[in-house]
């Protein structure tokens, strides 16, 4: 096969850029996801809803959710609503946001979208006040010019950037904000109701999705029994429910699948959830339209460089690539970062048995480094018992995508269930605590 192929080949197999709508390599997996569809649970309860419409949505990292959620933009904007994304990750460092950034990116992506449609000068003259007040950081090369709006509006772009890049400086800022956030929304809020009124013609409404909030880093204090997670959610989310436009906020599924379900619930409404795609049935059995639709999402992509390659020009056997599909445990960012790994490593198509079980052990390894030893055993209560339990020890797997979330489908009800990732049962120490439980 021409070298051009291989080249070709693993561009395609990007694991870390959302498809966007229209995308020929989409393959739609509601299937074998649990039936769920993004634009009737999101999408439906904004298009029929006469009030705002403040949502949470959430799922593992890599499943797929920034891909829906564009999907759902698109949707919406059928719909004549005028709709803001914005992935919060490439603002803030995700180990420590704060509900002031969250606010803090809104106003910014607010801005740039409708700067043509309502007057931006109060907010930027409100981020100049509030820089005024930090004497410190007067070295910044940060200005602003109210007879510029543009440049005003780069100058939120560079407060964000400076907040990521500095910890001493974000937590600053984050307390200046803090102290001034009735303000702040009092004038985001006139913002959006001006840019409502020249939209009223075209539009029904302003929507704003915020992404990637799901990647917060959990930080759990023993003492009060809480987390970062919920003092963003919970206990500022009035403050996340007051601007006056539609808001879908990605929230992290540790925190959706804890004793924190029924709070959350009574705050932002029934929460929708995108599962993994399912591999295995709960009794172990290989579930094969899972196992297909994981082989048509990547046949999609190789028949997009040509119509004439096959899945054998590319795997040297198709075991290999089912294989693949097994170990990823449906999760898509490992099947296609596993695969991506396997045309790395691989000199001349196809790939090789050998080859794909290098990718496999590499990313298997990766799994280990990330699970202390006291928390193989509860793994092997999960692989035996298909359920988790509403602890920070459960939380914290569930956040790193070691405990999987499925969604089976029984007489018309959604059934939700959970694993362990498939890479981790062939890990020595997970074998260990397997028997030891299997005796207990």
């Amino acid at each position: 096969m021409p070298q051009d192929f291989h080249r070709q080949l693993y561009n395609m197999f990007n694991p870390f850029n959302p498809l966007e709508p229209g995308d020929l390599a989409y393959v739609d997996c509601q299937e074998v996801r649990g039936d769920g569809d993004i634009r009737m649970q999101l999408g439906n309860s904004i298009v029929l809803s006469d009030q705002l419409i403040y949502q949470l949505y959430t799922g593992h990292r890599g499943a797929g959710k920034s891909t829906e959620l564009k999907r759902l933009k698109e949707y919406l904007e059928e719909k004549d609503f005028y709709v803001v994304y914005f992935a919060a990750g490439n603002d803030f460092e995700e180990e420590d946001i704060q509900h002031t950034d969250i606010l803090l990116a809104c106003t910014r992506y607010l801005i740039e979208a409708l700067k043509d449609y309502a007057n931006a000068n109060p907010l930027v003259d409100w981020l100049k006040e509030r820089w005024k007040s930090l004497e410190e950081l007067a070295s910044t090369e940060i200005s602003f010019d109210q007879a510029n709006i543009e440049l005003g509006i780069s100058q939120f772009a560079k407060v964000t950037a400076v907040m990521k890049s500095s910890p001493r400086t974000r937590n600053k800022i984050q307390q200046e904000v803090e102290k001034h956030t009735p303000s702040l929304i009092e004038e985001l809020n006139k913002f959006i109701a001006q840019a409502k009124l020249k939209l009223a013609d075209k539009y029904l409404g302003i929507v704003v999705i915020a992404d990637n909030l799901d990647r917060i880093g959990i930080v759990f204090d023993q003492a009060s029994q809480r987390s970062n997670h919920d003092q963003i959610f919970i206990d500022r989310s009035e403050q996340l429910k007051r601007l006056q436009c539609h808001m879908i906020y990605t929230v992290p599924i540790s925190m959706v699948y804890s004793d924190r379900a029924t709070i959350l619930e009574d705050r932002f409404g029934l929460i929708q959830s995108l599962p993994m795609i399912m591999t295995h049935t709960p009794d172990g059995r290989e579930y094969q339209r899972g196992i297909d639709k994981l082989k048509e999402l990547i046949e999609r992509r190789i028949q997009l460089i040509s119509n004439k390659l096959t899945l054998s020009q590319v795997f040297e056997d198709e075991k290999i690539l089912k294989n693949l599909c097994l170990m990823s445990g449906g999760h898509v960012r490992n099947l296609v970062l596993l695969i991506r790994t396997a045309l790395e490593r691989t000199l001349t198509l196809p790939v090789s048995e050998k080859t794909a079980q290098r990718a496999i052990t590499e990313m298997r390894n990766t799994y280990r480094k990330a699970i202390n030893e006291n928390e193989w055993q509860i793994l092997a209560k999960v692989y035996l018992s298909k359920e988790k339990s509403n602890n920070y020890d459960y939380h914290k797997l569930l956040f790193h995508r070691c405990i999987l979330e499925y969604h089976l489908i029984e007489a018309y009800n959604i059934k939700p269930w959970y694993n362990i990732h498939p890479l981790i049962c062939d890990i020595e120490e997970f074998q260990r605590a397997l028997e030891k439980e299997k005796k207990e």
